[in-house]
């Protein structure tokens, strides 16, 4: 039997695994499928507190990992495939067919960035093609950049980088914007935001740099292919929580994200942190602070069952 399990190796698992190790719990890490969660594709991070000289996503990953670890979090190199939360203890099935019976559990595994799914996406990932303006807006000062996309989320992300490139352009597949109005008003009324619209990318240039170069586009009601040079494109399609074993077992909300207060679900014993419970910032520090308030709260309901 386990006292804590933690689903997940973003910050917001490491975070938690840190501070439920230095209680003494000795919590069982489940790592998944990408352990370090998405930070494992960013290349540079320059606002995570204590790096000044900026940190690579990997290496901040194995820094938290290897920290909880010394302290007695231990680690199993798996996936959860379900949950049976419907008694106590709270069981967890791994994809190895092992059950792992836990009396608390933090879920933090996070939430998946939509891609076109281009092969040139792939290759070019944290080379000029990201999903997070305030992560990497701030490596494209000056520079023409590309947002996809046409909810608020684009929008914010357009508005946000043109404060820093040289040129936003905003390319989206339809006419309309699914945005709010006023939201699409600011981004159309944006001097340094052009708007391409009907229009999808076929391809991400790079010119044998291996960063991109610019983009191959296509007008879908025409035909037309023209190119758009650009240094970086941020794409803005949407999250998809990573909360499919949970389904059934755990309140949540439309969109599959974990529904918390002060990181309690709605079951007891069940705690969320990070993205997965999370679509307003996305943050790694943001990430981090739920799995130490979720960490907290768990050891504060074992210290209440006198365990």
């Amino acid at each position: 039997m386990e006292k804590v399990v933690i689903i997940g190796t973003g910050p917001a698992g490491l975070t938690a695994a840190l501070y439920s190790a230095r209680a003494s719990l000795s919590p069982l890490v489940i790592e998944g499928m990408q352990p370090g969660g998405q930070l494992i594709t960013t290349s540079d991070i320059e606002n995570f507190p204590g790096f000044p000289s900026a940190v690579t996503g990997p290496e901040l990953m194995d820094k938290m990992r290897e920290q909880a670890a010394r302290f007695g979090a231990r680690y199993v190199a798996d996936e959860v495939v379900s949950v049976d939360f419907t008694g106590k203890p709270h069981k967890i099935t791994l994809s190895d067919g092992r059950i792992i019976e836990a009396l608390t559990v933090i879920i933090a595994t996070g939430a998946s960035a939509r891609y076109l799914g281009l092969e040139s996406e792939k290759k070019l990932m944290g080379r000029g093609v990201s999903a997070c303006a305030t992560c990497d807006g701030s490596f494209y000062r000056n520079v023409p950049v590309a947002v996809v996309g046409g909810g608020d989320t684009a929008m914010e992300e357009a508005m946000y980088l043109s404060r820093l490139a040289s040129r936003v352009t905003l390319i989206h597949r339809r006419q309309g914007f699914r945005a709010s109005k006023i939201m699409a008003e600011r981004v159309r009324t944006n001097s340094k935001i052009e708007l391409i619209l009907d229009t999808v990318i076929e391809e991400i240039l790079d010119v044998s740099k291996n960063e991109v170069t610019g983009l191959r586009l296509k007008n879908v009601k025409t035909g037309v292919v023209s190119e758009l040079n650009v240094t970086g494109v941020f794409m803005a399609i949407g999250h998809q929580p990573n909360t499919g074993p949970f389904k059934g077992q755990i309140e949540m909300d439309e969109n599959g994200y974990i529904i918390a207060g002060n990181t309690r679900t709605n079951v007891t014993g069940v705690f969320a942190a990070g993205d997965c419970q999370d679509h307003i910032y996305r943050q790694a520090v943001t990430a981090a602070g739920t799995g130490c308030m979720a960490a907290i709260e768990a050891t504060r309901y074992l210290e209440s069952m006198g365990q």
